[in-house]
């Protein structure tokens, strides 16, 4: 990337508890090994599981908890590079994937405002290990991440301040950026978990698409020359 060349915005909006972005993480770190400097993930969390039991319990028409943990077992056979919990939304079931949004756009804050400690976490920042650890205790480890003792645990895993987290929550901050991130879900008409959002939203990547077609994307914009017309 030269001097005056800035990076590639990248809106990534995601769910916890989605089983494809818990699939599809192997794609953004690539995304990262390959790109580096040239991109700028900007993650957002979408309440797609925001009420479990409306959109599991009640709204999975294939038998409701058990037909969804079936279903999400027989997806985990096409993606041997993770590991699913047998027992997956049968037990420790969180009731929503809010807890663990609001925990994370604590953390956020704290990282904007070089809050958080350094240390080596090899090719994620502190935030992203995070996101990461929360999801392998759901899908792998089959722990309830909507529990504030869990959360807890894994920010203090990572030598998080949980007070400074738990600071932004009671001060509101968490919840607006929160808020702001369904906002957008809301305004940008994103679809699902997870999407790619480029170009100020022109170019949008949604659900189980190729690493492929994401790096395509991401090459197009970085050779694409300021004077061209976005029709070209």
């Amino acid at each position: 990337m030269t001097e005056n060349q800035s990076p590639i915005v990248i809106d990534y909006y995601t769910d916890a508890l989605c089983v494809w972005a818990y699939f599809g993480q192997i794609k953004v770190d690539e995304l990262k090994r390959e790109f580096g400097e040239r991109i700028e993930l900007h993650y957002k969390f979408i309440p797609l599981f925001g009420c479990c039991e409306t959109r599991i319990g009640e709204g999975w028409e294939e038998g409701g908890y058990e037909g969804y943990s079936r279903h999400v077992l027989e997806l985990a056979t096409n993606f041997p590079h993770v590991e699913i919990h047998p027992r997956i939304w049968l037990d420790a079931r969180p009731a929503s994937s809010l807890p663990v949004h609001l925990v994370l756009k604590a953390v956020q804050l704290l990282e904007r405002r070089d809050e958080l400690p350094t240390g080596e976490h090899g090719e994620k920042t502190l935030f992203e290990t995070l996101v990461w650890n929360l999801r392998l205790g759901f899908f792998r480890d089959l722990e309830n991440i909507a529990d504030k003792a869990v959360l807890h645990r894994h920010l203090e895993q990572l030598n998080i301040p949980v007070e400074a987290v738990e600071r932004e929550i009671a001060n509101g901050n968490a919840f607006a950026e929160m808020a702001l991130d369904i906002e957008e879900h809301k305004e940008r008409m994103i679809e699902g978990s997870p999407t790619f959002l480029m170009n100020e939203g022109r170019q949008r990547l949604y659900g189980n698409v190729g690493y492929r077609a994401i790096a395509a994307n991401v090459q197009e914009l970085l050779e694409r020359k300021l004077d061209i017309p976005d029709w070209c």
